[in-house]
Formats: C-alpha cells, sequence, structure tokens
C-alpha cells in the first residue's frame, strides 16, 4: 500500500482562482452582450478567454 503524501492543496488553491477567472469573465462578457446570440457567446468566450489572453501577451512581446 502506497501513501502520498503530496502537496494537494496548492493545486486546489490554482482550481478556484481558475474558476474564479472563468466566473469573472462571464459576467464582463454577459454585460457587454446586446443581442440574444451574443449571450450563449458570452458563454463561450468565458471558458476560452486565457487562450485570447496568453495568444495576445505572445503577440505583444514578438
Amino acid at each position: 500500500m502506497s501513501s502520498t503524501n503530496g502537496n494537494t492543496g496548492a493545486a486546489a488553491g490554482g482550481g478556484v482562482l481558475y474558476f474564479f477567472g472563468i466566473f469573472g469573465a462571464w459576467v464582463w462578457f454577459w454585460q457587454q452582450a446586446d443581442s440574444w446570440w451574443e449571450y450563449p457567446l458570452a458563454v463561450l468566450q468565458g471558458l476560452v478567454w486565457p487562450a485570447f489572453m496568453v495568444y495576445e501577451a505572445f503577440s505583444a512581446l514578438g
């Protein structure tokens, strides 16, 4: 029987921060939506906003 004494608390903390980022993005994009089709798009944008942020950061560095 193996015993793991890893630090799983740090990984769980990162997940919570990511969730708050997604939730905040949902609120932001939901408030910016004007038409019916922009509300489902706001949900999608809330899920993928980190990819766009990293892309823009690398574009600014390059």
